[in-house]
């Protein structure tokens, strides 16, 4: 009883490490706004708004199109990237929670966007149909 105990933790654990890390997440926290910039390239962080969203429905797709992200490999197709992404989180305390800082490469119309951490390395693939949302969010549906 003590080895099959012992055979399917570690099947629990194997399986659990192999989803690990598949998709972006964030703080399990109420967001407060997602603030977009352009980017000034890896690393950084515009702090320069484009866009702020506060809204629930905005702030619902943002938090679905980062959390449904897939981990790719490798991110050597990627120059610098087209926005920053500035995810704030609801706070009732004095020092509050940190911001997520997330590079964005938006793709053009019927093709996948990538997210990254600003300090990461790990591509993060949306679908062709979050990209034509983040499109409609970002460029006002130009």
């Amino acid at each position: 009883m003590n080895r099959w105990f012992t055979a399917m933790v570690w099947i629990l654990l194997v399986g659990c490490q192999s989803t690990f890390g598949e998709t972006m997440v964030l703080m399990d926290e109420p967001l407060e706004a997602v603030n977009i910039s352009e980017s000034n390239g890896r690393g950084d962080m515009n702090l320069d708004l484009l866009h702020s969203f506060s809204d629930k429905d905005a702030l619902d797709f943002w938090e679905r199109a980062i959390t449904t992200a897939r981990l790719q490999s490798g991110d050597g197709e990627l120059s610098n990237p087209d926005y920053d992404v500035m995810v704030e989180y609801k706070t009732d305390s004095e020092g509050g929670f940190p911001a997520h800082g997330i590079h964005l490469w938006l793709g053009d119309e019927g093709e996948k966007s990538y997210f990254m951490y600003i300090e990461g390395d790990g591509v993060y693939e949306t679908s062709a149909k979050v990209t034509e949302e983040l499109r409609n969010y970002i460029l006002g549906g130009e």
